[in-house]
């Protein structure tokens, strides 16, 4: 299993999966403008990543850099739904989802390439 990263921690990944590797304070700037974090709260969490191995602290200046991919996250975040809620069913996740949403011509087309590729 992958790291489990709480929603504080993933708000501070975002930034690093967006921007590449940034300084502490360049995420704290950007968390205070887009949720209103204080500097504090920003570098509490950055240290609960580098903790857990999500991120690497590189000097000078604090330089963060992610050490897992969001795609590695997903699928961490995807078998534990699956495991959790769906008793390790995928097909149930999948179906659920399907009944949840009227989906498009297009959006069906895409599922079924990606069903036939996963085969």
């Amino acid at each position: 299993m992958g790291i489990k990263l709480f929603d504080s921690e993933l708000k501070v990944m975002a930034v690093l999966w967006r921007e590449g590797d940034s300084t502490a304070k360049q995420i704290s700037d950007i968390l205070k403008e887009e949720i209103g974090w204080n500097v504090n709260t920003t570098y509490t969490v950055i240290k609960k990543c580098i903790k857990k191995g999500a991120i690497q602290r590189r000097e000078p200046n604090f330089l963060c850099h992610a050490l897992v991919s969001k795609a590695q996250v997903q699928e961490t975040e995807t078998d534990e739904l699956i495991e959790r809620i769906y008793d390790g069913s995928a097909d149930m996740l999948f179906a659920s989802l399907l009944n949840r949403k009227r989906l498009s011509d297009e959006q069906i087309g895409r599922l079924k390439r990606i069903v036939e590729e996963g085969r």
